[in-house]
């Protein structure tokens, strides 16, 4: 019997409606799963969708959707609620979810309380642990800090050491044994032992001492170039890297596989496409699907 994933469609005036549909109709999606899509049907049913591709548990719309493809209360009001459902009957069935992407601006203009899927994951499973992490192919990062400006990472010797523990066990849970990983540094050059900030000296090497005492296999702190050439050669399992961008450009640079965003550490399998909703192209047949197909075929495989 195949696995049911759950799937929600994300913003309804982004590309999350197309990529769903064409991710549905990929023959290797139908082989891997039964998928059951939780959406506003009207942009579906634009995309292309039909009842043979997947169940689908349709969101009441209440009011008629925009024209235009831009940022919005109802297509934030809209999502918002597909993901609260989908995260609601995963914990109830244990089964694994894949979110198509959201606008945080939407959800803001929706009175959202929460930045994003991550943090509405966190809240809803009560599950402090989820870390925010990126596979494609032999490439794997995780983040230690997530939405947050340059000049506000909340980070700390706790957290750091927090986020690579369970970076180090979700790198088993998929199969790798003894995981090596890299701490990326903050700062230029690492910091020129203080010359160019503190937070080398005051919390990675820290939490870095602290995690080697553990017996974690932890290098660094690295500059992130020549931390992402090392990995990129096979020297580190993953990189644990500071803050988004850190995390995101070297990866996206680096990728030749689809990437799939996987959020770590939940009671249920989460995974998504690694883009935002692309406004400027929604509604236009342009979007790639092939990060939502990696992500769909990754949870039905967990």
């Amino acid at each position: 019997m195949k696995p049911i994933v759950l799937i929600t469609a994300g913003d309804p005036l982004g590309i999350g409606p197309e990529i769903t549909v064409k991710a549905l109709s990929d023959p290797r999606v139908k082989k891997a799963c039964r998928a059951v899509v939780i959406a506003e049907p009207t942009s579906l049913i634009k995309a292309g969708f039909t009842a043979s591709l997947a169940d689908l548990i349709a969101l009441e719309l209440p009011s008629r959707l925009p024209v235009r493809h831009v940022p919005s209360r109802i297509g934030g009001l809209l999502s918002f609620r597909a993901a609260k459902l989908g995260i609601k009957m995963a914990l109830q069935k244990n089964t694994p979810l894949v979110t198509a992407p959201i606008s945080k601006q939407s959800w803001t203009l929706a009175q959202v309380p929460f930045t994003g899927h991550t943090e509405l994951l966190r809240a809803a499973t009560r599950c402090k642990e989820g870390l925010m992490m990126f596979v494609s192919g032999n490439l794997r990062c995780a983040l230690a800090t997530e939405h947050f400006a340059l000049a506000h990472l909340p980070l700390t010797q706790k957290l750091v050491e927090e986020k690579a523990i369970h970076f180090v066990s979700a790198l088993k849970k998929s199969g790798i044994k003894k995981p090596k990983i890299a701490l990326c540094a903050v700062n230029p050059h690492a910091s020129d032992n203080g010359k160019f900030g503190d937070e080398e000296n005051k919390i990675l090497l820290p939490s870095l001492k602290h995690l080697r005492r553990k017996g974690y296999a932890i290098k660094g702190p690295l500059p992130s170039d020549s931390a992402w050439i090392s990995h990129i050669r096979g020297t580190y399992d993953g990189l644990l890297c500071m803050y988004h961008d850190q995390a995101l450009l070297g990866l996206k640079l680096a990728a030749r596989h689809p990437i799939v965003h996987i959020t770590a550490g939940l009671p249920f399998i989460r995974t998504s496409p690694a883009h935002g909703t692309a406004f400027d192209i929604a509604g236009q047949n342009k979007a790639d699907p092939e990060s939502m197909i990696a992500a769909i075929l990754f949870a039905a495989q967990k």
